[in-house]
This record gives C-alpha cells, structure tokens and sequence, in this order.
C-alpha cells in the first residue's frame, strides 16, 4: 500500500456552523446531510469547536426530567452549539498520513477529525468511513478489479 495522505482522502466540501447555531438547527443539518458531526468555526474559518450528533443527543433531557415537553423543547430551542460543543477538538493536518489520522482516532476514541491549516482555519474533515472507503480501494486493487474514484474526491 502507498503512503496515503489526509488530503487525498479528507472530505474537502465540509457542513461547518457558527457557534451561535441552536441544537436544533444543528440537529437538522445533521439530518439533511447525512452526517454525525459540525465543525464548528468562526465567521473568518477559524476552527473553534466541533458538534457531533452524540452531543446532541446527550443535550436532550431525559425522559426523568421534571421539565414538560414545552418546557425542554422552549430551553433546547434557543440553547447554541456553543454550550455543548468539544472547544478544543482534536486535529490533523492534510500533509499528515492516513495512518497518523488513523491512529490519533483510534488513541481519542473518535470517529472524525477536523482537517485544519497551519493558522487553525478548517479546511476539511476525515473519518473512519474515508478511511474504510480507502482500505477497501486497495484491497479491490489487490484483487485486480477495476478502480472507480469516488465523486466526493475529486
């Protein structure tokens, strides 16, 4: 197997919000897009945090809540992103391998990191599904079948 890079495989069209967003709002890009995490960044694209769809579900009261459904869904409409976002997530930059990418994953016990440039701005996102979408290309080269690129790459 070559030496893969972040940059080759990183999801460069990255679904970003500002820290203002509400939970639902949030919650919605999730599901129109079909993904399980914000980044979050600033109005320039500075990196500030990150939402993944677990932190919202963990927002959401239980269903032990002395609070009434008006009353939750009142609170968890006006609550941003910027209370339960991870304010200091952790990064790989797109010169790093897909290995190094692997391995700070497998060492956080995350499933994505926000791909970030020398000044912190976002400049796209890898997970594990890249990573699988990659091992699986190379076993299919191994086994001499044909090679389709994948559209979001390039």
């Amino acid at each position: 197997m070559k030496l893969e890079l972040v940059r080759d495989w990183m999801t460069h069209d990255v679904v970003t919000v500002t820290p203002d967003v509400t939970l639902p709002r949030a919650d919605e890009l999730m599901v129109a897009h079909t993904i399980r995490r914000l980044p979050v960044v600033t109005a320039d694209g500075r990196l500030v945090g990150i939402v993944t769809y677990g932190d919202i579900r963990s927002a959401r009261p239980s269903r032990a809540s002395s609070l009434s459904i008006w009353e939750a869904n009142y609170l968890l409409a006006r609550l941003p992103v910027a209370e339960i976002m991870t304010k200091i997530p952790v990064t790989v930059s797109q010169d790093a391998t897909i290995g190094e990418a692997a391995y700070l994953m497998l060492q956080n016990m995350i499933s994505g990191l926000p791909v970030v440039d020398n000044q912190g701005g976002l400049v796209g996102i890898i997970t594990e599904s890249d990573i699988f979408r990659m091992v699986v290309r190379d076993w299919m080269h191994t086994r001499g079948e044909p090679l389709q690129p994948y559209a979001h790459y390039t």
